[in-house]
């Protein structure tokens, strides 16, 4: 796969499922959700989103069903039950309790527990008495839920041939690499996979991964993607001959613009929308390989100039949300920059964010509106929801 909007034909999504039932007042600060959705019309939306999709000719991959597929391995089974407890958290006569337990329950059952995690009232009975469970609540996580798989894009991301499990900067979401790490090594469809980068590196986050154009990157470094992990992910895409150019873009380290895509989405093969304030404060710093296994870097420069001339075209053409700046600050927040490209020029967002779409229509960009009011609650769009698998090259 080598850009953002070259015709899509498999995307791994994630639909919504009972760690999003998880969720509380007290616990959903923790788990980085502004509200608690409302799960069944959540779910109704993703269901929508994905016919969307195959409407369009793109095979959407549920990762719920990957997992209980490449779980019927003997050898992913063990590494599941091993990526779901933790012996720090329960003692060693505790995890070792739950690992028995989870050694003997089907791929679908340990799937649901990878998933949806698991209180100290579900663990399965034990003989004797145990300090860890007892000054715990019942409804305490004794294996922590992940409701954030909902944005597959995070947690991996296809460059070229090859797949880059990401290393989640963030506790709640931490987890969620051992989820994707099972699915690529153990499902069929990707078991013959090569690997980029490596999921235990310095954080670095697949919502601030961009496919520019062939061989061109940028990537966003703030709350989620670190500088150190950002350089990390350059030097392995330049040894594998995936990619000539990284830009790598500070943004706000802030919860509105926590990844690059919040504020920045490619919809055609050589234009963007952006939210206005980013338009002129955005810059870059350019690494390009050595040639003896090093990287040197130039810049900062204005993130505009920097992207088209890496990308080898006069300029990047740039298409604002809202007229004015409150109404481009609400949808922003909105997740109005954050589209999924289905082919140049042709772009999923979410319906309520008007004014964007009309900008983009205005600008002949289609638009593919869906319904949002529950999916967004985790602040994430049509572009974090998705994971894409394969795209045909643009010609």
């Amino acid at each position: 796969m080598d850009s953002e909007v070259g015709p899509l034909r498999a995307v791994l999504l994630h639909r919504p499922g009972n760690e999003l039932k998880r969720l509380t007042p007290r616990n959903n600060d923790q788990l980085l959700f502004d509200s608690i959705p409302w799960v069944d019309r959540a779910q109704a939306e993703h269901d929508a989103f994905a016919e969307v999709l195959r409407s369009r000719g793109v095979d959407v991959l549920l990762l719920a069903d990957a997992l209980r597929t490449a779980l019927e391995d003997d050898r992913a089974h063990a590494a599941g039950v091993h990526a779901a407890v933790d012996d720090r958290r329960l003692g060693g006569d505790l995890a070792d309790s739950l690992r028995s337990h989870l050694s003997g329950v089907d791929a679908a059952g340990l799937a649901e527990v990878l998933m949806a995690g698991m209180t100290f009232e579900e663990l399965p009975s034990a003989e004797g008495a145990s300090l860890v469970r007892m000054m715990n609540h019942p409804h305490d996580f004794a294996v922590d839920p992940l409701p954030n798989l909902l944005f597959t894009r995070d947690s991996s991301v296809w460059i070229g041939d090859r797949v880059a499990v990401s290393s989640l900067n963030m506790p709640a979401r931490r987890r969620e690499t051992a989820v994707l790490d099972l699915i690529y090594a153990y499902h069929p469809q990707f078991r013959h996979a090569a690997r980029a980068y490596g999921a235990h590196s310095a954080p670095i986050e697949g919502g601030d991964v961009m496919l520019l154009a062939p061989g061109v990157l940028a990537i966003g470094v703030g709350e989620r993607t670190t500088a150190a992990g950002a350089e990390s992910l350059a030097r392995s895409v330049f040894a594998d001959g995936i990619a000539h150019t990284v830009l790598a873009v500070p943004i706000e380290q802030s919860r509105a613009t926590m990844h690059l895509d919040t504020v920045c989405t490619m919809v055609d093969a050589d234009a963007v929308v952006m939210y206005p304030l980013a338009r002129d404060s955005l810059t870059a710093f350019t690494l390009r390989p050595t040639g003896d296994g090093g990287v040197k870097v130039a810049g900062p420069a204005p993130f505009l100039v920097a992207a088209a001339e890496a990308m080898e075209i006069d300029r990047l053409r740039v298409i604002d949300t809202g007229l004015d700046p409150v109404t481009a600050e609400r949808e922003q927040w909105d997740d109005g920059n954050n589209t999924l490209a289905l082919a140049p020029g042709v772009v999923v967002g979410y319906e309520r964010n008007v004014e964007t779409n009309e900008r983009l229509e205005a600008a002949g960009i289609e638009v593919l509106p869906i319904a949002g009011s529950e999916l967004g609650s985790g602040r994430g769009g049509p572009r974090c929801m998705s994971c894409p698998i394969r795209r045909e090259p643009l010609r």
